[in-house]
């Protein structure tokens, strides 16, 4: 038995495969369809978790990945990379 992870990855791994699925006609377009109501429904849950999280001060949840720790601080401009993010500090002189 497989263990789902329930998580925004595995959201954006079912809506590929139902776009790759509609690209190859090998799924219908009210299957589709439900796929992208139902993941509608999960993401807006999703924005009043973040919405909490930015409240609260919470750093993530089981659908939301926790926030990395803090970035250390930039060196003159050095890119800083983080899961998702690029971080470059620009400086006025």
């Amino acid at each position: 038995m497989t263990t789902k992870t329930n998580d925004v990855t595995e959201l954006r791994s079912h809506l590929f495969d139902a776009l790759r699925g509609l690209k190859d006609k090998t799924m219908d377009i009210d299957h589709a369809k439900a796929i992208a109501d139902v993941s509608q429904t999960i993401i807006n849950s999703a924005k009043v978790e973040v919405d909490y999280l930015r409240v609260a001060g919470g750093t993530g949840s089981g659908f939301i990945p926790d926030a990395p720790a803090a970035l250390p601080e930039p060196d003159n401009g050095v890119v800083h990379q983080a899961p998702g993010v690029t971080v470059r500090r620009h400086v006025l002189k």
